[in-house]
């Protein structure tokens, strides 16, 4: 690419999304790091916070930090109210048909653990099979693999393909009617690979199975709409969703939520306790044993009246305008190997160079105020599919820019030379 090809390249944004007033909003990106500016591209491990989620974590603690649901004095209240106002507002965001499927745990993998220690010891039993793919974040895996050892059920696995893409042929193989849980994951954030979970999940639903989606990946790129897809479980993690961490979701069916058996005991999730009998809460305190994380919550709120105000479909348009941009721009390095070319992606670019080890490139772009993650990004078995030990991955979020990849680029084929 030419420099004048670069510029024109870099010209190009969706129309009507202002990338400076994003960038704005977002305090930590003003930095240096190292005496560079920061690039920050590491959003699939975690997203930066626009001011509007910082300050509302700050008044809570400011003006209304009380427990929730119990109290009678002003300041539990308005807690309560702005707590259970986010509630509303991921029920929104998701398109669930009531609040009530709305529950609030630490993040996507506690919501997989959830279902798979509730639900899955409930209704899994010896000689049943859990679906899973080759794709899949060690927390949509590890817990099907403890429920398996404890109840006998059967582990099987949908591999993939030289591009990262499920091989449908074989999820339909796999496929049978002792099949009772399908795990898949929305987008992989490994590969970036988008599935076709509605087509799967209606395939699922025909030999009786549920399906619980992880969408840790997807939320904040991806319009999710939780009755079109008809899922029966669906999965994420606010610190993904430009929100803090320690705050997630599960969303549930509430047929099957009233059905399920708490997860975890204590204080909330009951009605009433005699050391003979308990009764539990209604939904969906029933699954929120304790103190929840309140500020999380609120700041969970806030992080979807930002994206709101941005326009979700803005953003994913600029963010595949971003990726194309760098995918490009990737393919100009001798050498360089993209893992992950499925036909639909968003987000992610992971990449190994021909006699070079991926930690290296971190450390490299990271003294040029670069911020990439490195490694296998809890997804061990997508790396023995490639057969490497792991990759460089450059995730994009709303804030990055065709200027920001550029800095990036130049940064991958100056650490090449260093290495070689």
């Amino acid at each position: 690419m030419t420099p004048a090809e670069a510029s024109a390249a870099r010209a190009v944004d969706p129309q009507g999304f202002d990338i400076d007033r994003v960038r704005a909003d977002f305090p930590i990106l003003q930095q240096e790091v190292h005496g560079r500016q920061l690039v920050y591209l590491d959003n699939a491990a975690t997203t930066q916070k626009p001011a509007s989620v910082i300050e509302a974590l700050e008044r809570y603690y400011y003006l209304d930090n009380a427990n929730v649901h119990r109290g009678a004095h002003e300041l539990s209240e308005r807690a309560t109210r702005a707590f259970e106002a986010a509630r509303e507002k991921v029920r929104g965001f998701l398109h669930a048909h009531d609040a009530t499927e709305i529950v609030f745990v630490r993040g996507a993998t506690e919501a997989i653990n959830l279902v798979a220690q509730s639900y899955g010891r409930a209704n899994i039993k010896q000689g049943d099979e859990v679906l899973l793919t080759e794709m899949e974040h060690h927390s949509n895996i590890v817990p099907w693999q403890l429920l398996c050892e404890q109840t006998g059920a059967v582990l099987k696995v949908v591999p993939i393909n030289e591009h990262g893409e499920l091989i449908l042929d074989e999820f339909d193989r796999l496929l049978t009617k002792r099949t009772k849980l399908v795990g898949i994951v929305h987008v992989s954030n490994a590969l970036g690979t988008i599935n076709p979970i509605k087509t799967l999940i209606h395939k699922a639903h025909d030999v009786g199975a549920v399906v619980l989606v992880d969408g840790a990946q997807a939320v904040a790129h991806i319009q999710v709409d939780v009755r079109d897809l008809d899922c029966d479980f669906y999965a994420f993690s606010g610190h993904k969703l430009y929100g803090p961490t320690g705050i997630g979701v599960l969303y549930a069916k509430q047929s099957i939520l009233e059905a399920m058996p708490p997860y975890q005991g204590g204080g909330e999730m009951i009605e009433h306790v005699t050391f003979e009998k308990t009764t539990y809460n209604k939904l969906p305190y029933k699954f929120e044993a304790g103190t929840p994380n309140i500020a999380g919550a609120i700041g969970l709120g806030a992080s979807i009246d930002y994206l709101r105000t941005m326009g979700l479909g803005a953003v994913s348009a600029h963010e595949r305008s971003v990726l194309r941009y760098a995918t490009q721009r990737a393919q100009e390095i001798k050498g360089l190997r993209i893992i992950g070319t499925a036909g639909l992606k968003c987000s992610i670019l992971s990449f190994v160079v021909a006699g070079t080890h991926p930690a290296d490139f971190g450390t490299i772009l990271d003294q040029l105020g670069v911020a990439i993650r490195t490694g296998h990004h809890c997804a061990m078995p997508v790396m023995q599919h490639f057969d490497i030990p792991g990759t460089a991955r450059a995730s994009i979020g709303m804030y990055n820019t065709r200027q920001e990849v550029d800095v990036f680029i130049d940064g991958v084929a100056r650490a090449k030379r260093m290495l070689s």
